[in-house]
């Protein structure tokens, strides 16, 4: 739900987060306003990243900034330890990949559009069970992922073919180059609607902040929803929108 500013502000008590794209460009560090900009709202809400990748992972893209991570689309849960400045685990779901059909569905999409080219691994997958088809491959350098599709339309006509190919899975356009795939029961609303039953938020007490909320987008399944939803479609503007939250 598209967050109106006429709503009360005051209402919300949980501010969730997409990273890539959102508060940092993508696989970049967090940058001193950003973290500056989290400072100031953690004093006066419960802070929370909701990512596509693995709470370390994220922890570590943030510079081990203090807060808690849902990773994987909701496979990974991880706690901000203040003893210990890192991450503790809560839990990390493992759903079974049947690699060598994937392995075969990957080929026959690359061949199918074409992207037969590419560096390093022809399939990235998770220990999680979670699965990134990297249209140039698992070693490809970051400045070509980055201007390979950034507005995400070459990548959006295919998404029904890639759908279509892998059934069990939802799909997403992800990041500037690739798709994600996760178990059907997995996407960053059902994480949040999870965290909202167990940590006791009501939906009307949340705001997420992302992206990618376009057609097959990772933060889709949060903007359709009845959570509200900021977006961002510049990461630099991060700081200034969240002014009005302070």
């Amino acid at each position: 739900m598209l967050f109106d500013p006429a709503q009360q502000k005051n209402k919300f008590r949980l501010l969730a987060f997409d990273l890539d794209g959102t508060l940092t460009q993508h696989k970049s560090p967090l940058e001193d306003e950003a973290r500056r900009t989290l400072d100031a709202l953690g004093k006066k809400y419960k802070l929370l990243m909701v990512g596509a990748g693995r709470c370390e992972r994220i922890f570590s893209q943030m510079g081990g900034y203090p807060i808690d991570i849902i990773g994987n689309y909701g496979m990974e849960f991880s706690e901000y330890d203040p003893s210990s400045g890192g991450l503790r685990e809560v839990f990390s779901h493992i759903a079974p990949c049947e690699r060598e059909t994937m392995e075969a569905r990957i080929t026959a999409l690359r061949e199918q559009f074409g992207f037969t080219e590419f560096a390093g691994d022809n399939v990235e997958f998770h220990a999680s069970g979670c699965v990134t088809f990297p249209i140039l491959g698992t070693k490809a350098q970051l400045s070509d992922k980055l201007v390979f599709d950034p507005d995400r339309s070459r990548r959006r006509p295919l998404l029904p073919i890639v759908q279509a190919a892998n059934p069990e899975y939802n799909v997403f356009v992800g990041g500037t180059s690739s798709f994600d795939m996760t178990p059907r029961e997995y996407d960053k609303y059902q994480a949040l609607d999870r965290y909202c039953k167990e940590y006791g938020y009501a939906h009307d007490e949340v705001l997420f902040v992302g992206d990618d909320f376009g057609a097959g987008g990772n933060d889709e399944a949060v903007y359709v929803s009845d959570i509200a939803f900021m977006p961002i479609t510049d990461y630099r503007t991060f700081p200034e929108f969240m002014k009005q939250f302070l």
